[in-house]
């Protein structure tokens, strides 16, 4: 069976902003290469939805959580992309990490976490250092969670700091973030292709 993916860009800027969006950009380039390997993904615009503050997977009456959680699960990877804000992942992508803190107590019938056997892989922009600090952030939380990460899953792009040029000013892409890119998509799709084959053993009865 074919992968699926689901993405997440938690660029603080909504859908319809007049600033374009470097987190887009660098997904876009993932996403696509991503579907030269058949693999299609879904890109979920984190700011468009009211995700509420909580560590549950339902949080009441207006949550749009439990809708993208039910897309987590189905997907086979899940590649998370944010920019860098005050040295750390966006708001609303911490927000999301906290939301996925339920998947600790959700277990299927042998014990595994409801996020076995899904892989994960990250994409950071910024004009500001502080990428490797964001990978290294997201990588534990997702691995606590339950997710599996393959190696080289990290793909960045970082300018001068306090600078003004952004990503997504580029005319070209650099070859450096196209080779990272191209690491991140084979080493991604061969683990979750490995794991959707032969899932994580089971607490033993």
């Amino acid at each position: 069976m074919p992968l699926s993916a689901l993405a997440f860009n938690a660029t603080l800027k909504p859908s319809g902003s007049s600033e374009k969006s470097s987190t887009d950009r660098l997904l876009a380039l993932i996403v696509e290469a991503l579907a030269e390997q058949d693999v299609e993904t879904e890109t979920i615009r984190l700011a468009d939805h009211d995700i509420k503050p909580g560590v549950t997977s339902d949080e009441g009456k207006g949550d749009a959580w439990p809708a993208i959680r039910e897309k987590i699960l189905k997907a086979d990877i899940l590649l998370v992309g944010t920019p860098i804000w005050l040295g750390q992942p966006s708001s609303v992508c911490k927000r999301a990490l906290e939301r996925m803190d339920a998947f600790l107590d959700e277990t299927d019938d042998e014990g595994r976490m409801v996020s076995y056997g899904k892989v994960a892989a990250v994409a950071v922009v910024g004009n500001e250092d502080g990428a490797h600090h964001v990978c290294a952030e997201l990588f534990q939380a997702l691995n606590d969670v339950g997710f599996t990460i393959p190696a080289n899953a990290g793909a960045y792009w970082v300018g001068e700091a306090m600078g003004s040029t952004n990503f997504v000013d580029l005319k070209k892409v650099p070859e450096t973030v196209e080779t990272m890119v191209s690491m991140l998509v084979r080493n991604t799709i061969h683990l979750a292709s490995l794991l959707k084959d032969a899932q994580y053993p089971g607490e033993e009865k």
